[in-house]
């Protein structure tokens, strides 16, 4: 009988198993009067190997994984269609490099103020998860404070 109570436990504990993304520093840049886009920015790490395949927000209307690159001496933005989580590795997703990008806001982001995007991951099994993260809007000069 106990080892009938064990394997039902085991079995019962797996789907606690699945692969995970942890994050890390998740903020979003907060927006001035007028803006339409902002910038969120991350530190991922998976257990497993995963990939970032997109996001989406209820503080805007339009959400991308996207880039910044030096091209011919201009800092040039492009839309990615997603972002290798290698296993173990961490992904920082950061100004000037790959971030994601809030566009056509519903409204303006208040220093301080948290604002929810979810992170849509595939494991290496194609099955997608989401995962929530709050991120706290930070002004521009914001970082520095925030550093250890």
């Amino acid at each position: 009988m106990k080892a009938v109570i064990a394997l039902s436990a085991l079995l019962f504990s797996l789907p606690a198993l699945a692969d995970t993304v942890k994050v890390d520093n998740a903020w979003v840049r907060a927006t001035a009067p007028g803006q339409q886009v902002a910038g969120a920015f991350l530190d991922l790490t998976a257990d497993a190997d995963m990939t970032l395949v997109g996001a989406a927000s209820p503080a805007a209307k339009v959400v991308q994984l996207h880039t910044m690159t030096m091209d011919n001496g201009m800092m040039v933005m492009r839309q990615l269609k997603e972002v290798v989580l290698a296993k173990g590795k961490t992904v920082s997703l950061k100004p000037g490099g790959m971030h994601v990008m809030l566009i056509d806001l519903n409204g303006p982001i208040k220093e301080g103020s948290k604002t929810p995007v979810t992170l849509i991951v595939r494991g290496a099994d194609g099955k997608e998860q989401k995962v929530t993260v709050e991120m706290e809007a930070r002004a521009v000069g914001g970082m520095q404070r925030h550093m250890h």
